[in-house]
């Protein structure tokens, strides 16, 4: 009877053991891809080829293409009042036999779609036909918080990068290329404020973004990738005060260090009896 019972118990056992591993299996999570630690968007692999299809690029963010030569490429990006933009690109050429040499462009649109000088930089460079790449640069002027309207300042808003090429042997169109392009920013402080301030910043809309970006962002309200991390900015503050502040206050220590070395009271000295 012991051994019956014995049997019997670990045949129980072991019915419940394997009816209660397929559950097991059913009920483990299976592994999902990892979306980084940070939670910040990918960086863009791929470009618009119309302001209206520009794609979103942030500061300090690389952005890459595979396209065509004598395609248009288009970016996006925004820039802020106080800031001052570079942005560069780089085009890995075909490997191929190429018939002569290329020319290629990049060009800077404020939210108006006005060209941008670049302050600083080479926009426009020619590759040699033996030449593997060719890298382009443009330091845009500090943006202003506010402009006359006849100026060509550059406003607070959006900026395009387009990216082409500009002069080539008509055989070379088509050949495969690869683009990458980036954009660094930084803030210039008060020296370049300004009295006055936009109502608003020169963005054209949530069409610029991506389609995950619109999807999160409420029907007519800029998408969040064509705004600065934080939001755009008054523009009624800067560090000029701070400055403005600090000379003041040099300015009364002074005046006090001034008023104790002329004796005090600025009485004249009393004259001496018999003088």
């Amino acid at each position: 009877m012991r051994t019956l019972r014995t049997l019997a118990t670990a045949l129980l056992v072991g019915a419940a053991l394997f009816g209660s591993a397929p559950g097991a299996l059913a009920d483990s999570p299976s592994p999902s891809p990892s979306t980084g630690s940070d939670g910040e968007a990918p960086a863009p692999t791929e470009a618009g080829t119309s302001f209206r299809t520009a794609t979103a690029l942030r500061p300090d963010q690389r952005g890459t293409a595979d396209a065509s030569t004598g395609d248009y490429l288009y970016w996006v990006l925004p820039v802020d009042a106080g800031q001052r933009a570079t942005v560069k690109a780089k085009v890995a050429l075909p490997k191929s036999t190429r018939h002569g040499a290329a020319t290629w462009q990049l060009d800077v649109y404020d939210g108006l779609r006005r060209r941008q000088s670049c302050q600083y930089g080479a926009s426009t460079r020619t590759a040699a036909r033996e030449a593997e790449s060719v890298e382009l640069s443009c330091t845009l002027r500090t943006v202003r918080a506010w402009a006359e309207p006849w100026a060509n300042d550059p406003l607070p808003g959006s900026y395009y990068l387009r990216l082409t090429v500009t002069d080539l042997p008509k055989d070379d169109l088509g050949l495969p290329v690869h683009a990458e392009v980036g954009a660094t920013v930084a803030d210039m402080g008060g020296a370049h404020a300004v009295d006055g301030t936009l109502a608003a910043p020169l963005v054209p809309g949530a069409s610029t973004a991506s389609p995950e970006a619109e999807e999160s962002t409420a029907p007519g309200k800029p998408a969040a990738l064509g705004e600065p991390d934080g939001g755009w900015s008054s523009g009624g503050w800067s560090d000029r005060w701070l400055w403005t502040a600090a000379g003041g206050l040099l300015a009364a220590l002074a005046g006090i260090a001034g008023y104790r070395m002329t004796g005090g009271s600025g009485r004249p000295s009393r004259v001496p009896p018999g003088a």
